[in-house]
């Protein structure tokens, strides 16, 4: 298996490629290859015997031929990576809450190398780790903080969850990374940006989306409005549009040969995925009547939920002309008696009283009815069941993993969309197999890596520089 050519990476410390670490010298072209017991090699033309060092095989010299083992126990335990569409791609992710753990997910599920760099504390909430490298890294000490950038100097993308001059204080911005990488791509999310009078404050989901005048829109009417679960700013608005500027970067990179910083602000990205909703105010007849008044905010009766008799409830959608007819015929009732565009509140204590009635039942046939219709009436599902529904069975959309501190199964969404040749695959499906995410469990290899050697990963270990899980620590 071999993949196109890129060139070898010089930086001041070490020179990387497809996931595997070069001594300093000049570029040369490289490809990789599949090499005995899958694993991967870098096999290239050196121009420059300065390029080859200790670590390359082969004959030394002007034009050589050199094959090198590419270190690191995603390249080796994740073969199938070699096929997706992030291969190759190095990210550094500082540990953070949701929105950055789940944007570096984004891009491991698609095949990127991801490094966690972990605090010394070592507590970690992290339930999006699966699949992703660790070292503990003390930035506060000189040493961690070379160790640093001599991390960001190998990698292609940074992705950094901090307020807004935290890493300038360090010593560790863009102004003092990029020069040593001038390749690297240094994402900043964060919920207000990286200026304006809010940049620096502290900040939550239901804050961000306060803030982009989405909140304004959602809830029922003459209720106060609905704080959604945080997925609107956290990972929609946040990781899911932090991982795109990461990714548009990535493209422009390929032609300008130089990086860039990624400003991901929550509130903003909010606020553009709802550009069709702000643009179609005054625009389109769906709005202007208030919030939850109107047809696509639960105020008309053919786009709201409906409780059935055991308590669950239906999701029902049909809002063209053609989809109600084919709602009001599947449950049994007279057009005449409930006009679309009537009295709304009136049709919805129609509907409530039929969902209620004892065929509605939700187990086991609650969409039995609706089956092959285009009524756009679907049960609302929760997690477990969604993975089990004959749908999303079909499409392969869920699969379970084994949580790694109980061994519970827990229902893992596949990575979306679905790519015909080099599709994403969840990381989190193999965590059973190491037991799940461990902070700096890979510390002392990624060292390695890094040209560090085992006397010095031993001094920075003791200095407080960097750490190591503790259960490997008990080990050695």
């Amino acid at each position: 298996m071999s993949f196109p050519l890129c060139r070898l990476r010089q930086t001041s410390a070490i020179a990387i490629v497809r996931g595997g670490f070069f001594p300093p010298g000049r570029a040369c072209a490289v490809t990789l290859a599949a090499g005995r017991g899958n694993a991967c090699v870098a096999v290239g033309a050196v121009r420059s015997t300065s390029a080859v060092g200790t670590a390359g095989r082969g004959r030394v010299g002007t034009g050589a031929v050199i094959a090198a083992p590419l270190s690191g126990a995603a390249n080796a335990e994740h073969t199938p990576a070699a096929a997706m569409a992030l291969r190759g791609v190095r990210v550094v992710e500082l540990a953070g809450l949701a929105p950055g753990p789940f944007c570096g997910m984004l891009l491991a599920d698609f095949g990127a190398t991801v490094i966690k760099v972990d605090s010394m504390a070592g507590a970690n909430l992290e339930v999006l780790g699966a699949g992703k490298d660790s070292i503990q890294i003390n930035l506060k000490h000189e040493k961690g903080k070379e160790v640093f950038r001599r991390l960001c100097a190998a990698s292609d993308v940074l992705v950094e969850p901090f307020r807004a001059g935290t890493m300038e204080r360090l010593g560790l911005g863009p102004d003092d990374i990029l020069p040593l990488n001038p390749r690297l791509i240094y994402a900043r999310l964060t919920g207000f940006g990286q200026s304006g009078p809010w940049a620096k404050s502290a900040g939550h989901d239901i804050n961000y989306v306060a803030l982009s005048g989405v909140l304004s829109t959602l809830g029922r009417a003459d209720q106060p409005p609905t704080p959604p679960i945080n997925l609107l700013a956290d990972f929609a608005g946040g990781g899911l549009a932090c991982a795109m500027g990461v990714l548009l970067a990535l493209v422009e990179r390929a032609s300008s040969g130089r990086g860039q910083v990624v400003d991901a602000a929550m509130t903003e990205g909010v606020a553009y995925l709802a550009s069709w909703l702000s643009r179609s105010h005054g625009a389109l007849p769906l709005w202007g009547a208030g919030r939850g008044r109107n047809v696509l905010d639960s105020g008309a009766h053919f786009y709201d939920t409906y409780e059935t008799l055991d308590g669950r409830h239906m999701a029902v959608g049909a809002i063209e002309p053609q989809f109600y007819d084919e709602l009001i015929n599947k449950l049994g009732l007279d057009p005449d008696d409930v006009p679309q565009h009537g009295d709304w509140e009136a049709a919805k204590r129609v509907l409530t009283r039929r969902f209620k009635d004892a065929v509605w039942r939700v187990c086991p046939d609650r969409c039995a009815v609706f089956d092959g219709s285009d009524a756009c009436v679907t049960p609302v599902l929760t997690m477990e069941e969604a993975a089990r529904y004959p749908h999303n069975v079909a499409r392969d959309a869920f699969r379970t993993a084994r949580r790694g501190d109980d061994g519970e199964p827990v229902v893992v969404p596949q990575p979306a969309p679905k790519l015909s040749r080099t599709p994403g695959r969840s990381r989190a499906t193999e965590s059973s197999a190491d037991g799940g995410y461990v902070p700096g469990r890979d510390s002392r290899r990624i060292l390695r890596d890094l040209g560090f050697s085992d006397a010095e990963v031993q001094q920075l270990l003791a200095e407080g520089a960097v750490g190591e899980a503790q259960d490997l620590c008990s080990k050695l």
